[in-house]
């Protein structure tokens, strides 16, 4: 097999998810550049060991589970490398909370994208997959490794604590 036909059929087979990977990463990361680089790290790991990948059921399961595990990994490494400087300004800037800032926080869409981020990495990404990307539960499955019960189980606690998060958001200001 050539390299042109070895890279027709990797296209074929990857560039289809890459809406999906993108966004996914974009929703960990909150950053496009970020996310863009993750893509094309986990394209290139995906191009690299592309032979192997006749052996996975499913490449896109294996690209989502490369992309979140990617993304996780970034975000410690980012996580780590914070100064305490870093720390303090941030502390200092939602301490001051601005009139604009109060009427952006009570902006329902910038809310509730800010509740999702809030919750534990688990319960983001099935949420992510089933209510943005529309995978079926057996897609789930299959990308995450979790039964049907546990993803649903997942996605009723992800819901409910995004209502109530919500509800006290938007009953009390933004002092949830």
């Amino acid at each position: 097999m050539s390299l042109n036909m070895d890279l027709q059929a990797f296209n074929k087979r990857i560039l289809p998810v890459q809406g999906r990977l993108f966004r996914l990463a974009q929703m960990f990361l909150r950053n496009r550049e970020e996310a863009e680089d993750a893509i094309q790290d986990v394209f290139l790991r995906l191009w690299t060991n592309r032979q192997q990948l006749e052996s996975y059921q499913s490449v896109e399961a294996l690209a989502v589970q490369m992309t979140k595990n990617l993304c996780l990994d970034r975000l410690k490494s980012h996580h780590k490398q914070k100064t305490s400087h870093e720390t303090d300004m941030i502390a200092l800037q939602a301490a001051d909370v601005s009139p604009y800032r109060q009427v952006e926080n009570s902006d329902s869409a910038g809310l509730m994208h800010r509740l999702i981020g809030e919750l534990p990495e688990q319960q983001k990404l099935v949420l992510h997959l089933r209510d943005v990307e529309e995978y079926t539960l057996e897609e789930i499955e299959e990308v995450t490794g979790l039964s049907n019960a546990n993803i649903r189980t997942i996605l009723s606690r992800a819901r409910q604590k995004l209502r109530e998060n919500y509800l006290k958001a938007e009953n009390y200001g933004t002092g949830y």
